[in-house]
């Protein structure tokens, strides 16, 4: 080996060495689910921790939603149409679950990219 084979192989290394660090730093929290109580903040909470939690609201209704695998889902909820309920498990970014009646949002930040745009029919 010669000089300037130790050189490449050292300006090399620092490359990836300060590639490493930046990468590190600017690396996200991670996907979280976003709880919106009456168009305000209430709490957010990590995707990546199996939970499930019951938000008990003011005028006595609820709002129960599972954290599995990545995934939320609305389990339980005591408006009377249970739309949200109904509704399929969310983890893309910005996807919601919305509970009208009790005013409760459930919206996803930082999670994976939809390859979906738009279906059209």
């Amino acid at each position: 080996m010669k000089k300037n084979d130790f050189i490449l192989i050292g300006t090399l290394l620092i490359l990836g060495i300060i590639a490493f660090i930046l990468i590190t730093l600017t690396k996200s929290e991670g996907s979280r689910v976003l709880i919106i109580v009456n168009g305000e903040e209430y709490k957010d909470m990590s995707l990546e921790e199996d939970t499930t939690f019951t938000l008990e609201l003011e005028n006595g209704g609820w709002n129960t939603f599972v954290i599995k695998d990545g995934y939320v889902d609305m389990i339980d909820a005591s408006c009377p149409d249970e739309l949200c309920v109904n509704h399929k498990d969310i983890h893309y970014n910005n996807e919601t679950i919305v509970c009208l009646p009790n005013n409760v949002v459930l919206q996803i930040i930082g999670g994976e990219k939809n390859e979906v745009d738009a279906v059209a029919k």
